[in-house]
């Protein structure tokens, strides 16, 4: 296989999907510590348990009560509208974890690299260390004003999750089988949705497909010797054909592309450490980010764009378990405590009425969940997003 070939066509299984298998146990930049960075005891167990009934009760009733009449309901008028009211009460709920993760676990977020606006309508790249390595995505996006905007690439089977595969298609979560014959169809006409410039978008990917192993990462090796490409030694040579397709379709209406490269203290958490509040004990994330008009159009030229974004990103973090840290830090503020409160009160307040419009009002309000878990069982199942009637009708006069 020569090189240009696999860099402009390469699609193994895996890609651009966020895996929810554990992270194994080594790594370069884990740590060879066994203990968490705080002792699991029975009082974080118990608070760890109320956590997800909290955050799982709330993703229920947000997404019963507003889901089929916001996210499909006032699409059929407008897509703009819908997305903005989608981006702004779902993000309430998505605001509770960066609040999980730095007010109650007291996880430190260290930001570094280049200091970037808010609202911009970004490609996000990044590195693939852990299973949660895209909700500290969130962190990122509370702070530029674009939570409720920010869209992932997963896998097909993580849309059969209980409720939180009701919120993936809510808000427009693009799932592949990971078979590119049948997925490049899928990802073009979903990306077509997305380029309308007057909607925030934060696309993020995970070019590597899957995360970081030392089983993985001597595959990766072995086949970058082969076919001459550069060797890594922190992440994984990327997949790049998901990338220029990416970039291909939505080019035109982005501003850039940030480059993000994720690193932990510690080790790397898992999905209930950070449920327990065990770990991380810091989250290091830095930013470089890339006008889209300073990357190259063709395919191959785009594919060793991305090549030697990931010999940058394999640096960073050599120089990451040396030093401990990234250079330029301290590019982002800490969350205002008040208005994560604020914001805790406000989900919490919604949820105890629609929880009693539910249970203890009318027999109506109880039909209306029923129908909505069906509708929303039915939408996320057959893929289901409503299309305008006024755009349909414009194009039948037409």
């Amino acid at each position: 296989m020569h090189t240009t070939d696999w860099l402009c066509c390469s699609y193994e299984a895996g890609s651009y999907s966020s895996s929810w298998k554990e992270m194994e146990d080594y790594s370069p930049l884990k740590s060879d510590k066994i203990l968490k960075h705080r002792p699991l005891t029975p009082i974080r167990v118990f608070g760890g348990v109320i956590c997800l009934l909290v955050y799982i009760s709330t993703a229920f009733m947000f997404l019963v009560y507003f889901g089929p009449i916001i996210a499909f309901g006032l699409r059929l008028f407008s897509v703009h509208y819908c997305r903005k009211a989608t981006s702004f009460l779902f993000g309430l709920w998505l605001a509770l974890w960066p609040f999980l993760f730095e007010k109650i676990n007291r996880t430190k977020m260290v930001f570094s690299g280049d200091s970037v606006p808010a609202k911009e309508r970004v490609l996000l790249i990044a590195n693939h260390r852990t299973e949660v390595d895209w909700m500290y995505l969130w962190d990122l996006a509370l702070r530029k004003g674009c939570l409720g905007y920010i869209k992932y690439i997963l896998k097909r089977t993580l849309m059969k999750l209980p409720v939180f595969g009701w919120g993936f298609q809510v808000l427009e979560f693009i799932s592949v089988e990971r078979k590119w014959e049948n997925d490049e169809p899928v990802l073009r006409q979903m990306l077509s949705t997305f380029k309308n410039p007057q909607d925030p978008l934060w696309l993020a990917i995970f070019p590597e497909g899957t995360d970081f192993t030392k089983e993985k990462c001597m595959k990766s090796q072995k086949f970058a010797t082969e076919v001459g490409l550069p060797v890594l030694d922190n992440v994984l040579l990327p997949k790049t054909r998901g990338f220029c397709v990416c970039l291909e379709t939505l080019r035109s209406s982005l501003d850039a592309v940030y480059d993000v490269t994720i690193a932990y203290k510690n080790q790397c958490p898992s999905f209930l450490d950070n449920v327990f509040g065990v770990d991380p004990s810091e989250v290091h994330i830095h930013i470089r980010r890339t006008p889209v008009k300073d990357i190259p159009v063709s395919d191959p030229e785009a594919a060793a764009w991305l090549i030697h974004a990931f010999q940058l990103k394999d640096q960073l973090l050599s120089n990451f378990k040396t030093g401990g840290g990234f250079p330029n830090q301290g590019t982002e503020e800490e969350l205002s405590t008040l208005k994560c409160l604020v914001n805790f009160i406000v989900v919490i307040t919604l949820t105890a009425i629609f929880t009693y419009l539910t249970f203890f009002s009318s027999i109506w309000c109880t039909l209306y969940v029923g129908l909505a878990c069906v509708f929303l069982t039915f939408a996320t199942y057959f893929n289901f997003r409503p299309q305008p009637i006024l755009g349909s009708c414009c194009k039948k006069t037409k």
